[in-house]
């Protein structure tokens, strides 16, 4: 038992919870249902993404885990900025080789993220971590049409290309409104990639000499 999260009240919680979040607080493991590719692809078809939900315990340990980054680190921000981005971004505000996403290797980072959404076993989950504004509507949150393009450009040349004829049937992508978002201030967007072999994910993810400080 001693694997099982401290329990984290609603009230205590280090982010704000969703009313989905709340719900899976009230449920266990063994009445949770994963998100299965047809339910992801719905999702993110609908742009429903306040419907997204981690495993009760997984939602538990991440909130404790958070909580306790954040006292030992000060914010999400820099401990990402410490442990997992590229120590030649700096400290935001950034500095991009291109003002375009996605444009220069050097301005995003492909990493499995850490804590995943509720999925099925054949679906892995990755965050594209950019320091490189992403354009969204000051009114909505969502993406402007622009930007979304060439997201939609930079995920089909860097990710579905990569798996084959219709590697485009395996990939969805979405960025969480600014609403949504865990970790405000650094750009991220999601993608699920359906079946993909370790060797295509060790490739997108692999640490490229440009993310490197040189000595």
């Amino acid at each position: 038992m001693g694997d099982l999260p401290v329990k984290t009240s609603p009230e205590e919680a280090p982010f704000p919870l969703t009313d989905v979040d709340k719900w899976v607080l009230s449920l266990t493991d063994e009445d949770f249902h994963c998100h299965d590719w047809e339910d992801m692809k719905n999702i993110v078809a609908e742009n429903n993404l306040s419907v997204l939900k981690r495993k009760p315990s997984d939602l538990q340990r991440y909130m404790t885990w958070t909580a306790e980054t954040k006292a030992d680190y000060g914010s999400m921000t820099n401990y990402l900025l410490t442990h997992r981005l590229p120590k030649t971004w700096g400290t935001p505000p950034f500095t991009p080789a291109s003002t375009i996403p996605f444009d220069d290797p050097s301005d995003f980072r492909v990493l499995i993220n850490d804590w995943p959404y509720g999925l099925t076993s054949d679906i892995t989950h990755i965050v594209v971590w950019s320091r490189t504004i992403i354009e969204t509507d000051p009114q909505t949150g969502d993406m402007t049409p622009r930007s979304r393009q060439i997201v939609a450009n930079f995920v089909k040349k860097f990710f579905a290309d990569k798996l084959g004829p219709r590697g485009g049937e395996k990939v969805l992508w979405f960025k969480n409104w600014v609403a949504l978002q865990s970790v405000r201030s650094l750009e991220h967007i999601h993608l699920m990639v359906k079946e993909a072999g370790e060797s295509v994910i060790n490739e997108w993810t692999k640490e490229l000499d440009c993310h490197r400080m040189q000595n």
